[in-house]
């Protein structure tokens, strides 16, 4: 009788509270199981208190995309055009990253569109809450539009939707930017894995800026695995 299967990284996928239900996109547990991975969706009604409980057997986590964070958590007022996230979707994610941070876990951690925003608010970066007041190129951010990144760790044509955006990094550093300028990817050098990108790789065809995006998280999540 052959050995028992080695067992594959459990991946953290955070879920959207929208019309009464939790629901998380098919393409992100796609792209976790594509690349060797078991999508396991969190809860945002997962009692604060349980979070450790919640992270205990997982090897990474996703911050996936949504609507727009409340900025008075932060100390910032709210645009008034903004399309507000669930609170209890944004106290559980806001959380889940406190808890890495006082626990000092080295926990991967992928942020995608507001994932990204996420972790960069609580890394003390300031938001942008309407690119068309400030950016002539927005539209190419929304609905889909490609638009080429470039940086350090990632480059190519990426699938866009969000109407927000980091103005700086706060401590985190900036991985890519737009062609335009804007910050589309960051990362926390304190940790070996705290990525956020500003695109949709689960929805983006380039595979150095789609796939490849989940490919390293699951990198990330084999090293945490076997530290």
């Amino acid at each position: 009788m052959s050995g028992l299967l080695p067992q594959k990284p459990r991946i953290g996928v955070s879920m959207n509270l929208l019309d009464g239900q939790c629901m998380v996109r098919e393409n992100y547990l796609q792209h976790i199981a594509d690349q060797g991975g078991v999508p396991i969706p969190l809860t945002p009604l997962t009692p604060l208190e349980a979070i450790p409980q919640a992270l205990e057997s997982l090897d990474a986590i996703v911050l996936t995309g949504g609507s727009d964070p409340d900025t008075t958590a932060f100390g910032i007022p709210t645009d008034p055009r903004a399309r507000l996230m669930d609170p209890r979707r944004q106290a559980f994610e806001i959380g889940l990253l406190q808890h890495l941070d006082q626990t000092g876990s080295p926990l991967p951690v992928l942020g995608i569109c507001l994932g990204m925003q996420l972790l960069g608010l609580t890394a003390g970066a300031r938001l942008q809450q309407h690119l068309p007041d400030v950016l002539e190129s927005a539209a190419r951010h929304r609905d889909g539009e490609l638009h080429p990144v470039s940086g350090p760790r990632y480059e190519g044509m990426v699938h866009s939707d969000h109407v927000q955006a980091l103005e700086d990094p706060g401590r985190l550093e900036v991985l890519a930017t737009s062609d335009d300028g804007l910050i589309e990817a960051i990362f926390d050098p304190e940790h070996p894995f705290r990525i956020g990108v500003q695109w949709h790789p689960e929805r983006t065809t380039d595979p150095a800026v789609g796939a490849g995006v989940f490919r390293d998280l699951l990198s990330a999540a084999n090293a945490f695995r076997t530290r």
